[in-house]
């Protein structure tokens, strides 16, 4: 069998990496003098790591999380210690596979957006598809398929993620119609595929969000059970406010640093 009857014979398989290694491993093998089943072990070898790293670029692309927001660049320093050490377990994702959510609160700037994202790059490293998206953009895509007669497509789509991580949920002041779309995802899902929310509202204060106290005590039953709770306390002070006292030189306790170095 020939070379290109092989590169052949690998594309009709749908085998793009053996089919673009062939060459290369056949000339080593025939240098390095390898029995057949070393170079038949290479070439699967080469072929499973191909198609990995094409998921990952897949589900890298259809996650839409934001640039930069990743576990390395995350001052980790920052998090409890109770925090930091539940990271690698839920980097692994275990809980993904029960269908359980994490809740994630605190205060504006803390860093809740960027621990959401930072674990949906972990999760897609791990094969799991991801979807990040703001309240905002799920409330008005669910809606606007609703008004379509297409909400229940809409949530077809949606499931093919095993996790989505929606942003943010309670910026957005909805009105009536755009609470039952946002709770008809959440049941939707509850116990089948995981969520993971971001929120600088309590559960004390999601009645600004769904309105009616029945809807908000159902909400909360459905991504409460089977979930782990984050809470950034107010001891965890804004990175985004300590970045911009360090550029005005100005103290989060109100002092000027520059008076400081001046005296």
């Amino acid at each position: 069998m020939g070379l290109e009857t092989i590169r052949a014979h690998a594309k009709a398989l749908r085998l793009p990496t053996i089919a673009g290694a062939a060459a290369d491993t056949l000339d080593l093998a025939q240098r390095e003098d390898w029995p057949l089943e070393t170079l038949l072990e290479h070439l699967l070898t080469q072929e499973m790591i191909g198609r990995r790293e094409r998921r990952i670029t897949r589900l890298t692309k259809a996650a839409h999380l934001p640039p930069g927001k990743t576990l390395e660049v995350f001052d980790q320093s920052r998090l409890p210690l109770r925090l930091r050490r539940q990271l690698p377990q839920l980097c692994e994702g275990e809980f993904i596979e029960r269908a359980e959510n994490i809740l994630i609160f605190g205060l504006p700037g803390t860093g809740k957006t960027h621990l959401g994202a930072a674990l949906g790059f972990e999760w897609i490293q791990r094969s799991y598809s991801v979807l990040f998206i703001s309240t905002f953009k799920l409330v008005d895509r669910l809606l606007r398929a609703k008004q379509d007669y297409e909400l229940e497509s809409e949530l077809r789509r949606l499931d093919r993620f095993q996790v989505v991580i929606v942003d943010d949920l309670g910026y957005v002041q909805q009105s009536r119609e755009e609470m039952e779309v946002l709770f008809t995802f959440l049941a939707e899902r509850y116990e089948r595929r995981s969520v993971v929310i971001t929120s600088n509202l309590v559960f004390s204060e999601w009645d600004q969000i769904f309105k009616d106290p029945l809807t908000t005590a159902a909400a909360i039953d459905r991504v409460v059970h089977h979930s782990l709770i984050i809470e950034f306390g107010r001891e965890i002070r804004s990175f985004r406010a300590e970045e911009a006292a360090r550029r005005t030189g100005i103290r989060l306790d109100g002092s000027d640093t520059a008076q400081d170095t001046a005296a």
